[in-house]
This record gives structure tokens, sequence and C-alpha cells, in this order.
């Protein structure tokens, strides 16, 4: 079963915009070495529409055998819009060694819930390994109620996970795990929701890879029974994520600037377009990352 931590694996690129796959390699070996049971390729965060068929093709290889080196699992994201096209990929990922899939249901040109749904299944049943859709409505402005996830996951066992990611997500998932305990509900967002979501039922998470340790801190406090400690933990988190994560493009830039000062890649070059700081962008997010780089032991900036 999967739980806990499986943040999404941020794509390094060196300075002249060429996919930095050593540093990719280092992202991976550090966040299953410092704890993380798996990562996540090619989730929003990871800019899998910003790279080639064969970018995502040797990126997806790497993921998988990193992984499993270091004793993690895999997760590899299906985000193609083509229902052919996405079980295709979706049979491909199985043969790598995938572990599980996660699945971005088609949003261009918004298709309906019918289409939406026989999207899904097709995907699903064209795999043997767990499928775990992602629901992510601010990303891609299609909504889905809860019960069509619970009516999948009755016709295909196959799905037996989700990644939600709606605002506000409470009574969200209380309706899903209220009709489906068994369903394993992992959090995403960047980790706001990460104490209620616990609270109602999640069992892991998948947010962003930079701060993976913060949120480990998180998760082990609050499944070990200090729900209170948790709750001071996330608190110290909330400034840095308010501040980086006003829209995806942001926190894209400023993960890749807090794993550059980490010393885990080492450029922080984000293809284009790209979120543009300024001065004041910069020192706000200096003062918050020196905070918590003083509790973890972080080099600090």
């Amino acid at each position: 079963m999967l739980k806990g931590m499986y943040p999404i694996i941020a794509t390094p690129f060196n300075q002249d915009g060429s996919v930095d796959y050593e540093g990719f390699e280092n992202v991976i070996k550090t966040l299953i070495t410092g704890g993380c049971e798996g990562a996540t390729l090619f989730g929003i965060a990871g800019e899998y529409y910003k790279l080639s068929a064969d970018e995502k093709e040797k990126l997806a290889v790497m993921a998988v055998e990193t992984c499993h080196k270091y004793g993690g699992k895999s997760v590899i994201s299906v985000t193609e819009h083509a229902t052919e096209v996405a079980c295709e990929q979706a049979k491909h990922f199985e043969k790598l060694g995938a572990d599980c899939l996660m699945l971005l249901p088609p949003f261009f040109l918004k298709p309906g819930a019918a289409a939406i749904y026989e999207h899904i299944k097709a995907v699903a049943n064209s795999v043997k390994i767990p499928v775990m859709p992602q629901y992510a409505p601010e990303q891609t402005g299609v909504a889905i109620p809860p019960e069509t996830f619970i009516n999948l996951s009755a016709e295909c066992p196959n799905i037996e996970y989700y990644k939600v990611e709606c605002k506000p997500v409470g009574a969200y998932l209380t309706k899903m795990h209220s009709q489906n305990e068994k369903l394993g509900i992992f959090i995403g967002n960047a980790g706001y929701q990460l104490i209620e979501g616990f609270d109602r039922g999640a069992i892991g998470a998948m947010p962003g890879c930079s701060m993976f340790d913060v949120y480990l801190d998180i998760y082990n406090r609050y499944f070990e029974g200090d729900r209170e400690g948790a709750v001071q933990v996330h608190s110290a988190l909330l400034p840095i994520l308010n501040h980086i994560r006003q829209n995806v493009e942001q926190i894209i830039y400023f993960e890749k600037k807090i794993l550059m000062l980490r010393g885990i890649i080492k450029s922080d070059y984000c293809r284009k377009p790209s979120f543009v700081s300024d001065e004041i962008y910069d020192d706000m997010f200096y003062d918050y990352y020196n905070e918590l780089a003083e509790i973890y032991g972080w080099k600090k900036a």
C-alpha cells in the first residue's frame, strides 16, 4: 500500500536550458534516502509540459531505476489528452516498472463529465498496476464531483488512490472517505491542507520536493500521535508557502531556488516562459527561507 510522502520531482535544467540528468537523479536520491516512501514524476510542478518526448522517456526510465535503487516506489503521471495515446503511455510506464500511475484527466477544450469518466476508466483498464487519478480543478478548470471518483473505483479495482487538491478540500475528502474508506487519498496543493487532509482520512501527500523534510516532519508527528506538534510545524511552513505559491510558475521558480540553495541541484534555471521575480519577491523569500533553514539545518541564503 502506498502511503506517506511522494513529492513531485522537479526537473532541473542547466543554465543553457538542457535537462540536468545528474541533478535529476540526485533529487530522487535525496528524497528517498531522506525518508520519503517514493517520488512522483510528471506532476504539474515537474514541468512535464516543457519537456520533449525524448526527454520524458529518459526521465521516466531514470525515475523508476533510481527510486528502486534506493528502496523507494515510483509514481509516474499519465498526462496525454487523447484516450488512445494515454492508454499506450500507461502500458509503457507499467512495462518500465512504475509502481503506480497518476492520471491527470484531459482538460483542454473542457471535455464533458462522461468523456472524462470513460477516459479514466479506459486508462485504468489498460494496466494492472494501481492508478491514482489527480483532481486539480484550479490548474485544469475542470470540476469533477466526488461521486464520479467513487463510481470509478467501484468499476475499476486498480483505481486505489486519488490525489485531491481542490479548494476547499475538506468536504470533498469527507465525501469520498465516507463512501469508501479503502480509498488512499493523497493531499496535493503544496501541502496547504495537510493537517485537515489527515484529519479527514488522507494517508499521504504529494507536495513539492524542495522542503520534503518539513513535510515528513509534519507527517511523522501527526501519525505518531503528536497532532499538536504537527500543527506547529505546519504553521512554520505556511508563511513561505503563502509567498511562493501565488501561481504554479512562481512555486516552480522558488522550489528550484531552494533546491539549489540546499545543494541538491546546481542551477535554478527555469525553461521559459517562466515566473519573473524581482528584488522584493526575492527578499521576502529569503526571510522565510532562512527561518526554516535555522530550524532544519539548511544552508542559509
